[in-house]
């Protein structure tokens, strides 16, 4: 059996399988048609009907988990994007500060960087973030620590007393 042959014969269950697993009858559609593309472009899908019709179950199982994490990612994108507007409506940062806020930023390590962006930027609390980075919790607390007294001492801010570390 040629291909076109294998999914006009499988596109019933295809379809059936994607609108349990969709929102909506146009997102489970466009699952079909998006998984039936990658098989016809793809040259090591399986050959037989069985082994075919459980590959592309699968890719479109994928799909759907892919498109979730798009979605949820454009979700918190959006959120903290409105926050950070919000907040910066309310401090109202002159072009100034926020030059130099930046610059500052750019000064800093690209760990010290990574954690404030996370945590302060993205607003993750500190279990999301050290998920993110695969550190524990604490290494994550201890990172952004250093990291913002790392930014306000190069922006001139009070020098708070440190605390004694090994080695030092």
């Amino acid at each position: 059996m040629r291909f076109w042959e294998q999914i006009a014969t499988l596109f019933p269950e295809l379809r059936a399988y994607a609108r349990s697993i969709a929102d909506s009858v146009e997102e489970a559609e466009d699952l079909v048609n998006d998984a039936v593309e990658r098989a016809a472009k793809t040259a090591g899908r399986p050959d037989d009907l069985a082994g075919l019709r459980h590959w592309l179950f699968r890719v479109i199982r994928n799909l759907s988990i892919d498109e979730l994490r798009k979605r949820r990612v454009r979700r918190e994108y959006a959120l903290a994007v409105s926050r950070l507007s919000h907040e910066a409506s309310q401090r109202r940062l002159g072009i100034d500060d926020a030059v130099l806020v930046r610059r500052a930023y750019e000064k800093l390590k690209a760990s010290e960087r990574e954690v404030l962006f996370l945590v302060d930027i993205m607003g993750m609390t500190y279990a999301e973030a050290a998920a993110v980075m695969e550190v524990p919790n604490g290494t994550v607390m201890s990172r952004l620590s250093r990291a913002r007294r790392a930014l306000l001492d190069l922006l001139g801010g009070e020098k708070a007393p440190r605390r004694a570390t090994r080695g030092s």
